[in-house]
């Protein structure tokens, strides 16, 4: 028999004195001894004679030495509890609580720890130690006055295994038929109102020790420990927060879990994109990384490349695809190109698990391994649990993408704007004569910069939008919830079983939680937990009872077919967001032609919570035209104005939204002139010099700002603030509000305010006016207007 002594340092006594007894054993024994007719009888009468020779291990001992004394006796006598026909299957062993010696394991048991190698030691993961005093006590209150203080919570062995590098996880479960807890002489009577008083000072270690002193219960008997392996699921609850991560290295955490979940270090995981052009299946580029199924940074219509067996099967009937036979694929396709590419990457077997993220998108999930059948269509079910949770991520992932794309390429790919796109033409000619005259390898294109150029900066951002997204999402989990706990109830009404109990308890602490406001993670904890957890037990159900059958198709109905989640108030907002967002963005580009047409000048604009642009005027950005400060002013003062019309059209297009969002409007006044440069890596400009950052910094942190001390923001909805550096700056500005007041865009007084300091700057100071939400003006800016304005110094 196996001994595993303790590997923890008792630091003091604890409440129960340990004393190993096998009295349960032996009257067990006793009782098949009375029944003639039981397998066992024999054997049961052999060895109550034989261990008369032996009462102490009826008796009981606390000196743990007798464990190896008795080591032939007691392992005999435990045989009973472990059958032959289990022992390569369960994985058990006796132990003593508190104590965490084992002894007598099962072969299973044995085998893991050998293969764990010599060094390893049996220790629990998630024990606290410095609450073991506590917990003995809660032990005698649940085993002694039959009080559960519901302080139990699974424990958990990590045990690797030297062999093939990987680690399994158990849930221990400790079996209490085998022992009693008995008061002694020094042992405190407890009363109800102790426990009350014990419940609330759960870290009152004095208090727990006056009513339990050392030493003053006796535990008599041993316990039995049984280890479930649970690895899969621990697999997929980290594959699962891998999935919910942004970081950079949540991508490669995903592909350790995954591999993990097959137990391979050879599996590789990535991710590609389809859409549908011209009505063919076409791969997109959506990653830096590329693709292990098609080696390409371009759009690659699929027809052709792919058999009509993996159309079919991965895009007509969105099933997952597993080729466990690379090899045998490709005589059977006459070595397609989708062969071609796996062959050249030692591609050997693969999955492919298709996810529709929308009506023209699809993303599919990629596990590859050189290794021969070690992916197929079996293990392929492995992933059933994770893809909805994969499905959630990938959307999110692919909504971020897009943002990022947006703001780098705008609408149709602009950024090489028509006011510079002489530049970029003048690069290229000069790049092409460089490969036909010199070196092709010193060859490359010139740095695109602009010397000397002025920016002028404005944004509408929607106020409030991460917590009207975040309340719209509350409210469709609440909604949702609460139809989930209306058919529970229900069942636990109809049914009187525990378990409708324990599911009612944990979705209305989802409901309360949600109630309270919504954390990271809870979306799609959520969905997890009611497509693993309620969704088979609504299954049951509706075979069970016809109104419960009746309340689940009404729930299923109200549920989005692909995300299994209510996307009621989700939709609404989205639909808000993208309709005040259309408008203002074609608004700003339709008004954008007309101040094109006034003087050339670069512009970009970015489409997030709302839409903020940057323009750059000045000589260099010019080819045969002569730029004159005048331009400038007249650039501000068509900004100001526009402001105040993209203004007006949000505010009246409010009351048309499902919900009704309002905008703040912001202008960044810089006088300086600066350099920008195109950045290749990015295909966009940006500002040119460390001096020039400055501008940046402040661009991406104003929007933020508080007026100096107080807790106001800068930005409010009804009002424009420009944000200026120098005096001169606002004596300009005022002149262009005095000019809009006249025309009835701007209203009331002006406000001079300091702001906050920012990280990174400081000294800026801001004018604020009201906004005419009653007038419209349409009147274009004339030089005789803008000259009267410059020179009117009252």
């Amino acid at each position: 028999m196996k001994i595993i002594p303790s590997n923890y340092k008792k630091n003091t006594d604890l409440p129960l004195k340990l004393k190993i007894s096998f009295e349960a054993i032996f009257e067990y024994l006793e009782q098949i001894s009375k029944d003639k007719n039981h397998i066992l009888y024999s054997t049961s009468k052999e060895l109550l004679k034989e261990y008369k020779h032996y009462p102490i291990l009826r008796e009981g001992f606390d000196d743990f030495s007798n464990l190896s004394t008795y080591n032939k006796e007691i392992s005999r006598l435990l045989d009973i509890l472990f059958p032959e026909l289990l022992q390569t299957n369960e994985i058990k062993a006796a132990s003593i609580p508190f104590e965490f010696t084992t002894f007598k394991l099962s072969k299973r048991f044995e085998k893991i720890l050998d293969e764990a190698g010599s060094d390893y030691e049996l220790k629990l993961k998630n024990f606290d130690e410095s609450n073991i005093y506590i917990m003995t006590c809660t032990f005698i209150l649940a085993f002694h006055y039959n009080i559960n203080l519901d302080l139990k919570r699974p424990f958990y062995f990590d045990i690797p295994n030297k062999k093939n590098g990987s680690t399994r996880h158990y849930r221990a479960l400790y079996n209490g038929d085998f022992f009693k807890v008995k008061p002694l002489e020094n042992a405190p009577k407890i009363t109800d109102d102790d426990v009350k008083l014990l419940i609330n000072n759960f870290d009152n270690i004095d208090l727990w020790r006056e009513k339990f002193p050392p030493n003053s219960y006796e535990f008599n008997g041993f316990g039995m420990i049984n280890l479930v392996d649970i690895t899969s699921d621990y697999l997929i609850s980290n594959l699962k927060e891998s999935l919910i991560r942004k970081d950079q290295d949540a991508k490669d955490k995903v592909e350790q879990s995954i591999s993990n979940l097959f137990g391979s270090n050879d599996i590789k995981f990535e991710f590609s994109g389809f859409t549908t052009i011209d009505n063919k299946i076409t791969y997109k580029y959506v990653s830096k990384r590329k693709s292990y199924i098609v080696q390409s940074n371009k759009n690659i219509v699929c027809e052709g490349y792919f058999c009509n067996g993996v159309m079919e099967k991965l895009f007509s009937k969105k099933e997952v695809l597993a080729i466990s036979d690379v090899e045998k694929y490709g005589v059977a396709t006459n070595q397609n190109e989708f062969y071609k590419t796996l062959h050249s990457q030692g591609i050997q077997s693969i999955i492919l698990v298709p996810l529709e993220l929308s009506e023209n998108f699809c993303g599919v999930m990629e596990l590859v391994s050189p290794n021969k059948f070690e992916l197929n269509s079996i293990n392929a079910n492995k992933l059933q649990d994770v893809i909805p949770i994969f499905k959630i991520a990938a959307k999110r992932y692919l909504e971020d993408l897009d943002n990022r794309i947006e703001s780098v390429i705008q609408e149709h790919y602009t950024s090489i704007h028509p006011t510079v796109k002489w530049k970029f033409t003048d690069a290229a000619e000069e790049y092409i004569n460089q490969l036909e005259t010199d070196d092709k390898i010193s060859s490359k294109l010139n740095d695109i910069v602009f010397e000397n150029v002025v920016p002028l900066y404005g944004q509408s951002d929607i106020k409030g939008s991460s917590l009207a997204r975040n309340k719209s999402i509350q409210l469709d989990l609440e909604k949702q919830l609460n139809l989930a706990l209306n058919i529970i109830d229900k069942a636990k009404n109809l049914f009187k079983l525990p378990i409708y109990d324990d599911l009612y308890f944990r979705i209305d602490e989802y409901r309360k939680e949600i109630k309270k406001g919504l954390h990271s993670g809870d979306e799609i904890n959520i969905a997890y937990f009611l497509k693993k957890e309620i969704y088979p037990v609504f299954n049951h159900l509706k075979s069970l009872n016809a109104e419960l059958k009746s309340l689940i198709d009404n729930y299923m109905s109200q549920i989005d077919s692909k995300l299994l989640v209510i996307y009621d108030e989700r939709k609404k907002y989205e639909e808000s967001v993208n309709t005040l967002n259309d408008t203002l963005t074609k608004f700003i580009d339709s008004k954008q032609i007309e101040a094109q047409e006034m003087f050339p000048h670069y512009f970009e604009r970015y489409k997030t919570d709302g839409v903020d642009y940057n323009m750059y005027i000045g000589q260099s950005l010019v080819r045969n035209e002569k730029y004159n400060e005048i331009y400038l002013f007249n650039l501000r003062l068509w900004q100001l104005q526009m402001m105040c019309e993209l203004e007006n059209v949000a505010h009246k297009l409010k009351a048309t939204l499902p919900h009704q969002l309002e905008i703040a409007s912001l202008i960044l006044v810089h006088t300086t002139p600066l350099a920008i440069r195109f950045r290749m890596d990015e295909k966009r400009f940006d500002v040119d010099g460390a001096y020039n950052i400055r501008y940046e910094i402040i661009k991406k942190r104003i929007d933020k700002a508080l007026i100096k001390n107080t807790n106001e923001r800068l930005t409010q909805p009804g009002k424009i603030a420009i944000v200026y550096n120098q005096d001169q700056e606002a004596e300009e500005y005022l002149k262009y509000i005095k000019h809009l007041q006249t025309m009835d865009c701007l209203l009331g007084e002006v406000e001079f305010l300091d702001i906050e300091d920012l990280q990174g700057t400081s000294g800026l100071k801001a004018l604020r006016v009201s906004i005419n939400y009653t007038k419209k003006s349409k009147e274009k800016i004339t030089l005789d207007q803008l000259m009267d304005v410059i020179n009117n110094d009252d």
